[in-house]
């Protein structure tokens, strides 16, 4: 009994062993390899998308002669003349009323489009209706219109109503342009609430607008302010509407940096620093809700 206990292990068991030790050393290398180089690739993406917002920072700070020279001139002396002329320091006009209108359109066509978006998803996901998937379609085919295609009646209707100039027609349009797609964003968020808490609350004793601000929205946080910041992007960064239907009352940011571009003279800085100033609360907002956006843009993607 004693022989066969302490008799050594046969030849082909410790090839074995051997190569499972050599397989097991190896493997932790191999993806630490992997790990380093995607790694390396995420750096240089990373530097990729960040280099021409710095080129951006970097021609603000040149003066208009140093910004327009070929080759560039990186080692030019700084200035911030640009962010002087852009403020109306030299004279031009102020911007304040350009950055005020525009966001107003956007945090109030914003909040339109959450106090209306939520009911709707609520609707169509948690207590859907029949043939939802058409309403769906419905509303995602609404973005498949060219916007330019009704530009001419909705000029033509503010002109009619007196509307011309107007932020609040901007807030309605910015609305209505952004609820198809935040309907189908929040029908995705909502969908993953669970069913179970919602009776729960009508058991209780909750009736709708308790159970939406209560129990829905406390657990779709994340999809609601992924929702939001997206509609207030695309609010923010509307062009063609606000170029035709405001002049100087309502005059919005975008519309109001492309009184820089003209055809004699040089704007080269002068446009970058505006269009650094009018980024940073896009740049502002996202960085904030960053945490949010990253779970709303993920959620149910694991399951």
């Amino acid at each position: 009994m004693s022989a066969t206990t302490g008799a050594p292990p046969a030849a082909g068991s410790v090839r074995t062993t051997r190569a499972a030790r050599a397989e097991s050393s190896q493997a932790p290398r191999s993806v630490r390899r992997k790990n380093a180089a995607l790694g390396l690739l995420a750096w240089v993406l990373g530097i990729v998308f960040v280099l021409p917002m710095l080129w951006m920072v970097l021609t603000s700070l040149h003066s208009e002669s140093d910004a327009a020279t070929n080759p560039p001139s990186v080692g030019a002396s700084l200035t911030l003349d640009s962010y002087r002329e852009f403020f109306g320091g030299g004279g031009g006009a102020s911007p304040w009323p350009a950055l005020a209108n525009s966001l107003t359109a956007s945090v109030v066509s914003t909040v339109c489009v959450l106090v209306l978006a939520l009911p709707a998803a609520y609707a169509l996901s948690i207590r859907p209706v029949r043939k939802w998937t058409d309403v769906m379609f419905f509303f995602l085919s609404t973005k498949m219109l060219p916007i330019v295609a009704g530009l001419l009646p909705i000029y033509l209707f503010a002109k009619n109503t007196g509307l011309l100039d107007n932020v609040w027609l901007l807030v309605i349009l910015y609305t209505s342009m952004n609820l198809p797609i935040a309907v189908w964003m929040m029908q995705s968020f909502l969908a993953e609430v669970p069913p179970a808490l919602i009776e729960a609350a009508q058991i209780d004793g909750a009736r709708l607008p308790t159970v939406l601000t209560r129990v829905v929205a406390p657990i779709a946080a994340p999809g609601i302010a992924a929702t939001a910041l997206i509609c207030f992007i695309f609010s923010w960064n509307e062009m063609l509407f606000a170029r035709v239907l405001t002049g100087v009352v309502a005059q919005t940011a975008p519309v109001f940096l492309t009184g820089f571009i003209t055809s004699q003279g040089l704007f080269l800085a002068k446009v970058c620093a505006a269009s650094l100033v009018i980024s940073l609360p896009v740049l502002a907002a996202g960085f904030a809700a960053q945490d949010k956006l990253v779970q709303g843009l993920s959620l149910g993607a694991v399951k």
